[in-house]
């Protein structure tokens, strides 16, 4: 055995690893020991390895003593080609979003049955926003979420329409009339919510394409759409079409 590792030749990479590989979306936040026994080490051992994780940055350890994904590892996951490339190339065309706008400002890809942010402009209204660069939020609740939705393969989609926690008062919970607004948003190029993740907090978003693939969202967080949808969608797709010519500028390069 290596290191008290309870597998056999195991290498200080390959448990560090197992530890951070502990984590998934069920498991999100993880005591040391239950850590330890996921990740197929003795608590010992865990313990040395998670302190050095934690100093790192890959891990952070919370006020209820459990421990967290890192946001250095976030970071890291950012210098990917795709995203790395996404969020730069998208950067000049949230800010002339925002400048147009002032609304909050969304750049967000499909992470399994969730929505990931990747970048995220708050605007200058007092309006609830609950998300954060990093964080992953319900794909039924929000409109980045159902623009991806509408364009996700149907095994996903299935997934989703099969459990609709409720949110708030107004969360789309019955399948059929999501659906309804997943085709919807495939006809109109563009997806809405009415304080369906946050009370106060209305949502307009639009696909992102790299040549004919969706391969994310840009979306406005407002207090209403009753009046400037047509003004917020048009914003939104001019800004669209300039990140996606620069991604296949930058493709073809």
């Amino acid at each position: 055995m290596a290191g008290n590792s309870t597998t056999p030749g195991a290498s200080v990479t390959s448990r560090a690893l197992a530890l951070l590989g502990a984590f998934d979306e069920d498991h999100r936040r993880l005591p040391l020991t239950l850590l330890a026994e996921r990740a197929g080490l003795p608590v010992a051992t865990a313990h040395r390895l998670v302190a050095e994780l934690v100093e790192w940055g890959a891990l952070t350890r919370t006020g209820s003593g459990d421990y967290v994904v890192g946001r250095r590892l976030w970071d890291i996951g950012l210098l990917a080609p795709l995203q790395a490339g996404l969020v730069e190339l998208a950067s000049p065309y949230l800010h002339d979003l925002y400048g147009a706008t002032h609304a909050t400002v969304h750049l967000a890809v499909r992470d399994d049955t969730e929505v990931l942010y990747l970048d995220r402009l708050r605007g200058s209204a007092s309006v609830p926003v609950v998300s954060t660069i990093g964080s992953r939020l319900p794909m039924h609740a929000t409109g980045v979420g159902k623009v991806l939705l509408a364009h996700a393969p149907v095994d996903v989609q299935q997934q989703v329409l099969a459990d609709l926690p409720r949110i708030t008062a107004y969360t789309v919970t019955q399948p059929g009339l999501l659906r309804r607004q997943l085709r919807q948003a495939l006809r109109d190029d563009f997806a809405t919510t009415t304080e369906e993740m946050s009370l106060g907090a209305c949502s307009v978003a639009v696909p992102l394409r790299r040549g004919g693939d969706v391969v994310a969202s840009l979306g406005l967080v407002v207090p209403s759409l009753k009046r400037d949808r047509p003004r917020l969608v048009a914003a939104l797709q001019v800004a669209a079409r300039g990140v996606g010519r620069a991604l296949d500028a930058a493709r073809s390069t």
